[in-house]
């Protein structure tokens, strides 16, 4: 590290911390940069590149009963067998010992659940594919070993956590949940109160403690070595609790960030961060920092809510002209555009783009089709719908007696506008693979996300897909020719250009990217009607001819 280099560290620092500080973690942030130096040769080919493509998906997800293999060895026999071609990375979600959140409650950051299988698996996924792990930030469950000798009162253990005085008034804190913010625990100094911004066994983590800081730069490190060329900073947003404000989106939550980027920099490793931040679009899109110094990629929050909105209206006006506001102020940031997860339809991000009143429409139609809404509570004490849980393909279920071949078309149409958008497509496996409700699951874990958390025996998965009359069959063959079409041009990379076509029927979500040498036109019908185009005899990307009619939902990308 030269000289320019170390002031660079320790002025950061100094701005999360103090000037004393800075100067006693320094050389600790500095060793950890040149732990990953040592890594850096070891990644390779990590760029964004033009067909990026990445899966998201639990470990076990799918599993194997019959020859009690791990399920990490049999995501990678599914993946690589039917998915080679078609993406290239995979996020795991946390494989990692969990007490509870189906992972995002972790009680050891440094080892592989036993039920999912070793860091070998991990390693043989990564010489196929480019993996993506999650840094759970925010908290760990209440069994880490951290928390149990908080517990004890042990050092330095017992300002790794925030205790409470739970007679301070909290309402100015941003809440997430419609659950307490404070967690009552019996400690060997007597009862203490500590705060829990996502339930009672997410311990909120003290980041105001520099000790703390390093021993999750240790991990986020681990994680480089062990392979993963992106990092997911799970609820980033909410680290840093200063009394007296909304604790979220704190300055010292973007220099914590800002030093994760560092670190990256000075390392000279091509190593990707992304932060997950579940709120409006113009607080998520802060965490691109200047566009140089915080998250490569941000999660596109507003996309599902708008896009299953787009269906439900059968109108693509308001999603196109927030289309049209999406700009990227740099080459080295991009969104990350996902319509499915392994968690709900967040709300929060279409306020401001869809009236209160639609919102709340499209929560009760989310419920009339089976699914569930959760709620939180805002600054007036009053419910609102926070998240609508249900599969995807099940949320645009239309009512009525109607052809399973509309339903799969327009469950695609919808899949088509993630992967047209500008940025990096992010699928989940239950998209892919045509999975719906998973009552069973919200029975079994008392969970309404576990609705879309399916874990599937691979004979029963393989069994399906191979039925040319299954949904599955007919949406993993559907999407696989989105994909390869999306892979055969240069249009669809990150930073080719893209215009919303605003002058053409509202029922059509129209988009022009632009490359160099080429230009595609993508148009989706949204609606159940057929529509005529001006595009006459164009041909599209699959080799076909578009004649200018677009049936219901129709996709038609035009080569130019």
């Amino acid at each position: 590290m030269n000289k320019n280099e170390n002031i660079l560290v320790q002025n950061l620092l100094k701005k999360i911390y103090d000037e004393k500080t800075s100067k006693e973690y320094v050389n600790c942030v500095i060793e950890k940069i040149e732990r990953l130096k040592k890594v850096g040769t070891k990644l390779t080919n990590t760029s964004i590149e033009s067909d990026e493509v990445i899966l998201i998906t639990y470990g076990d997800s799918i599993f194997n009963n019959k020859d009690k293999e791990s399920p990490l060895t049999t995501l990678n026999y599914f993946i690589s067998k039917y998915l080679y071609n078609y993406i290239n990375t995979i996020h795991i979600l946390p494989f990692f010992p969990y007490t509870s959140d189906d992972g995002f409650s972790i009680s050891d950051y440094t080892s592989v659940n036993k039920n999912m299988g070793k860091w070998e698996n991990i390693k043989n996924l990564n010489s196929n594919f480019k993996l993506m792990f999650d840094l759970v930030a925010n908290h760990v469950s209440k069994s880490h070993v951290w928390f149990e000798k908080y517990l004890q009162n042990e050092s330095p253990y017992n300002n790794y956590f925030i205790t409470c005085d739970e007679n301070y008034d909290y309402s100015k804190v941003f809440r997430p949940r419609a659950l307490p913010l404070l967690t009552k625990v019996n400690t060997s100094n007597g009862v203490k109160f500590v705060w829990t911004t996502f339930s009672s066994d997410q311990i909120d983590l003290n980041y105001q403690n520099p000790n703390l800081l390093m021993e999750i730069l240790d991990i986020f490190c681990l994680y480089v070595e062990k392979g993963a060329t992106y990092i997911r900073l799970d609820a980033i947003a909410f680290i840093w609790k200063e009394l007296g404000t909304n604790c979220i989106h704190r300055e010292q939550t973007h220099l914590i960030v800002q030093l994760i980027r560092l670190m990256i920099e000075l390392s000279n490793i091509d190593l990707k961060i992304i932060t997950e931040t579940n709120v409006p679009h113009k607080e998520n899109i802060s965490y691109f920092g200047n566009g140089y110094n915080e998250a490569s990629l941000v999660y596109n929050f507003p996309l599902p809510p708008l896009t299953l909105y787009t269906f439900f209206k059968a109108d693509a006006s308001i999603i196109m002209n927030w289309v049209d506001t999406l700009k990227l102020d740099s080459e080295k940031i991009t969104f990350f555009n996902f319509l499915a997860s392994h968690d709900g339809i967040g709300l929060l991000p279409a306020k401001g783009l869809v009236y209160d009143e639609e919102i709340e429409k499209m929560a009760d139609k989310v419920k009339e089709n089976g699914g569930f809404v959760s709620y939180k509570t805002d600054y007036n004490g009053k419910q609102v719908p926070y998240e609508m849980n249900m599969n995807y393909f099940d949320s645009l279920k239309i009512c009525g007696e109607v052809d399973i071949e509309i339903e799969v078309n327009r469950f695609l149409a919808s899949q088509s506008i993630l992967l047209c958008l500008q940025g990096v497509p992010g699928i989940y496996i239950h998209s892919i693979i045509g999975s719906r409700n998973w009552f069973e699951g919200v029975e079994i874990h008392k969970s309404n996300r576990s609705i879309n958390r399916e874990k599937i025996e691979i004979n029963l998965l393989e069994e399906h897909i191979n039925d040319n009359s299954s949904v599955r069959n007919k949406i993993l063959n559907g999407y696989k020719k989105l994909l390869q079409m999306r892979k055969s041009s240069s249009c669809f990379a990150p930073k080719a250009e893209q215009k919303v076509l605003s002058n053409i029927d509202k029922r059509i979500f129209a988009l022009e990217r632009i490359s160099d040498n080429e230009k595609v036109i993508c148009l989706t019908n949204v609606s159940n009607e057929s529509i005529e185009t001006e595009y006459k005899n164009e041909t599209l990307l699959d080799g076909s001819t578009f004649k200018g009619m677009l049936k219901p939902y129709q996709i038609a990308w035009i080569k130019k």
